[in-house]
């Protein structure tokens, strides 16, 4: 399951995994953050908040996540993962090459500061 809240003020999206992530979990996001963008051209950031990175139930839900990286990328201006996982250190180094928002690691916990890189330069 994927917890989505969307702070229209600040325009951020919060993503909270609970369990491993199945192909629904991002259609749902889709429904949340599509219309949000199409009417205000982009969000300031996305932050992805767990303690640890749950993987993907299915090839097809991993498909569809790379999918949604695809579809937003350019429409996202920062990245924070909020996690102690290593997999934000690896999204950190390695999607930067592939993505256009700016990403950034905080450890897990800190939500607060992680909003506030986002909106430095909003």
């Amino acid at each position: 399951m994927l917890s989505v809240t969307l702070d229209e003020k600040s325009a951020i999206a919060i993503l909270e995994p609970q369990g491993a992530l199945a192909k629904e979990d991002f259609d749902a996001a889709v429904k949340l953050i599509d219309p949000f963008i199409e009417e205000h051209g982009r969000l300031n950031g996305i932050i992805i908040s767990t303690e640890s990175f749950p993987g993907w139930k299915s090839f097809s839900a991993l498909s569809r996540h790379l999918t949604f990286i695809k579809n937003h990328h350019k429409k996202i201006k920062r990245l924070a993962f909020v996690t102690n996982s290593v997999i934000g250190d690896i999204a950190e180094n390695m999607t930067g090459h592939f993505v256009e928002a700016g990403i950034k690691t905080f450890p897990y916990g800190e939500i607060e500061k992680a909003k506030a890189w986002i909106l430095e330069e909003a």
